[in-house]
């Protein structure tokens, strides 16, 4: 038998077993749910030395494979991360359950009674790349709202998506929750990517999460529905009116705090009025953090051993130690540079000037912007919806980080007394 058939099989088989558990989750109670995801979390901490051996098993292939170090930290588990991860399964308990809400309720003149409730999506599909912790986070909000989930993870974190998913099978035997309904792909080839986005009739909804061509590849050749996690390209811009302390603390916050992640800054747009007196400041700043800055003619005029930026430059999510620097005469530029290149995900202006400010917030198609606030926010934590499944740059059902209510869709329950249509 082939890798392909291989892969094949194993991506059908398990979608089937998660369809026919999807069945069986949609009667759980919220109560059966919050207990199986309770034991979910406890078992990740009793289980965390084996999670973090399996995990240096990937941390080590990496490293020979000459894997960047910001890949490997968005990569690496220890103690404090398992126990973040857990602690993410008891904010999810904590939350309400959005199954059953009753969103509109109304009377027909006929006498028929239509209330839209929420109900589970039904079988999602998870295809992510080197973070385990989506493997927890997805589980817990899948499962939370009824819903099986199938998670096809990068080939780099298999050993350790392979042993969080084992632990979590146990946890889920002793629970409501059928053990089916959480299902992980080993095979690592690319068919079984390929397999999941055509398996319509038994994945109802396919999420990716990860980088560009990740996502651009499900979006572009999958025939299940697609709700799309986008690429972060993010940008700050600096006014000219903007605080320097201020502007200094979240520019430097929204790369440096973890590049690694789709939130973080790639650009920074500054006002040239405030660049020809704090840019100099400012770069010294990213450079005490070993962040290599690449600038446009201008910037590189007040920074002259700044590294020039390449027109691809403008348009890449490093996740790494790396920043692009861009003068721009005002607001309208830095609007026109960030329709340009802007993903949709996370914008910021730092400024004074409460009208720039409005019209930032009005003109910027993103599914996050921010006056003040560093673009690290935007995530579902942050945001109080406990671990998110992603964060959505679509403008269908669901756009920025998703929480419980994005993994659900609805239905119209009807009654009456013998209606019947003319």
């Amino acid at each position: 038998m082939s890798i392909h058939q291989t892969a094949v099989s194993e991506v059908v088989q398990k979608a089937t077993l998660a369809k026919q558990a999807a069945h069986r989750m949609s009667m759980l109670t919220t109560e059966q749910k919050n207990e199986a995801l309770l034991r979910m979390a406890d078992a990740l901490i009793s289980e965390q030395a084996s999670i973090i051996s399996a995990n240096a098993l990937d941390l080590q292939r990496g490293r020979e494979n000459g894997t960047s170090e910001s890949l490997l930290d968005r990569l690496a588990l220890n103690e404090t991360r398992i126990a973040a991860m857990a602690d993410g399964l008891r904010q999810v308990v904590e939350l309400p359950d959005p199954v059953g809400d009753l969103l509109e309720e109304f009377d027909r003149p006929n006498g028929m009674h239509i209330r839209k409730v929420r109900v589970p999506l039904g079988v999602i599909g998870m295809i992510y790349e080197a973070r385990p912790n989506v493997t927890v986070d997805a589980a817990g909000l899948c499962l939370k709202t009824g819903n099986a989930v199938v998670l096809r993870g990068g080939s780099s974190a298999l050993e350790s998506n392979r042993r969080i998913v084992e632990v979590l099978h146990g946890a889920l035997a002793e629970s409501a929750i059928p053990a089916d309904a959480l299902q992980l792909i080993f095979s690592a080839d690319r068919s079984s990517v390929d397999e999941m986005l055509k398996l319509n009739g038994l994945i109802d909804v396919l999420i990716p999460r990860g980088g560009a061509s990740l996502i651009r590849n499900v979006v572009m050749n999958a025939t299940v529905p697609v709700i799309e996690t986008g690429a972060g390209i993010c940008h700050t811009f600096i006014d000219e009116s903007a605080q320097p302390d201020m502007a200094a603390r979240i520019a430097i916050n929204a790369k440096v705090q973890r590049p690694s992640v789709c939130n973080s800054m790639e650009t920074l747009l500054v006002h040239e009025a405030y660049a020809e007196k704090h840019l100099a400041t400012l770069a010294e700043e990213f450079r005490s953090r070993n962040t290599e800055l690449r600038g446009d003619e201008r910037a590189r005029r007040l920074i002259p051993d700044m590294k020039a930026a390449a027109a691809a430059d403008w348009d890449t999510e490093y996740n790494d130690y790396i920043l692009n620097v861009k003068i721009v005469s005002g607001l309208d530029e830095a609007l026109e540079h960030i329709r340009r290149h802007g993903t949709m995900h996370s914008e910021c202006i730092v400024t004074e000037n409460e009208a720039n400010a409005q019209r930032f917030l009005q003109e910027v198609d993103a599914a996050a912007v921010y006056h003040n606030v560093s673009t690290r926010f935007t995530d579902g934590f942050e945001f109080g919806f406990g671990a998110e499944i992603g964060i959505s740059t679509q403008k269908l059902h669901a756009r920025g980080p998703m929480g419980l209510p994005a993994l659900t869709s609805t239905k119209f329950v009807v009654t009456g007394s013998g209606q019947i249509r003319g």
